[in-house]
């Protein structure tokens, strides 16, 4: 998002790794679930259709990588919390109590993406965002550093078929059968 505000070049890694340094990120608002840049609130800015095609190439340098992890462990510290993300269960907080690893058709994944940014007012076609979500897959699995994978330790769930209430009710009964 920054890069993409800033106007940044995103295969000029320097001048990213500078802007970088420059930037704040922090939860705060109610609960604090919140996410801020620089004092902005940018939950809804972060996945509009113009961050997401670029996320991945942005998401692969070496240094945005490390501060993010950085910035994730910070905030969550001495909290219990949530997190998604594509190497949270086994970059950022490979010691979670549980993890769980969604996974779901791809055009299921493309007709729920395409119902959040339509919700947003962007128009976006099925197949173009099918086609996005697995360049991005690809992109993903094989960077060099934090690369998209099921950790070891993670229950995989198939979301295809599954509504997000039926989805958070299965998280929420394998969690509560482990503690019991």
């Amino acid at each position: 998002l920054k890069c993409i505000q800033e106007k940044t070049d995103l295969d000029n890694q320097a001048e990213i790794e500078q802007l970088l340094n420059q930037t704040n990120f922090t939860f705060d608002g109610e609960d604090g679930l919140v996410l801020f840049m620089d004092g902005e609130d940018i939950s809804s800015h972060i996945i509009t259709a113009a961050i997401t095609e670029s996320v991945s190439s942005v998401s692969a340098i070496p240094k945005v990588r490390e501060k993010l992890v950085s910035c994730q462990r910070k905030m969550a510290k001495g909290l219990d919390v949530i997190l998604e993300g594509r190497d949270i269960g086994t970059v950022v907080f490979p010691n979670a109590d549980h993890k769980f690893f969604l996974i779901a058709d791809i055009r299921e994944r493309a007709k729920r993406r395409m119902q959040e940014m339509e919700a947003k007012g962007e128009i976006v076609s099925l197949s173009a965002l099918t086609a996005e979500l697995e360049e991005r897959d690809r992109i993903d699995s094989t960077r060099e550093h934090s690369p998209l994978k099921k950790a070891e330790d993670s229950v995989e769930i198939d979301t295809t078929s599954l509504s997000i209430e039926q989805q958070v009710n299965r998280i929420v009964e394998i969690v509560t059968k482990s503690i019991k």
